[in-house]
Formats: C-alpha cells, structure tokens, sequence
C-alpha cells in the first residue's frame, strides 16, 4: 500500500476538486433556476458524482494490482 500512494493522489484529487466544483456549480443553478427544473439539476450531479466515484474506485484497484498503464494493453 505505501509504495502506491503516491500515484493514488493524482485521482483522489482530481475526484474530490470535481465532485467540489459540481456541487457548487449545481447548487447554484438550483437556487436560480425555477422551480420545475430543480429535479432534473440535482438528478444530474448526483448521477455524474457517482460515476465519478466509481472510476476513481477502479483506478485505484488498477494502481494496486500493479496494471498503471492502462495504454500498454492496447
């Protein structure tokens, strides 16, 4: 485990700035927008967070099973 971390930073990172600037963004258009609309923009972000979560979840077995470069398959 110690001698990955240094290469989970990166995604873990990059995760939390995005799922950070979703929130606020989103939130912001909630309060703004009328009322019919604030369904569908907070089904929206909560979607793309759990996508997002999930793929930095799966990079993070990829860098513990020792496979870092993905393009080396192909």
């Amino acid at each position: 485990m110690k001698k990955y971390w240094k290469k989970m930073i990166a995604p873990v990172i990059v995760t939390i700035f995005v799922v950070m600037y979703f929130v606020l963004y989103f939130g912001i258009l909630i309060i703004t927008i009328p009322k019919p609309w604030n369904i569908l923009l907070g089904i929206i972000p909560v979607i793309l967070i759990i996508v997002l979560i999930y793929v930095c979840y799966e990079r993070i077995k990829e860098i513990r099973s020792g496979e870092e470069d993905d393009l080396s398959k192909y």
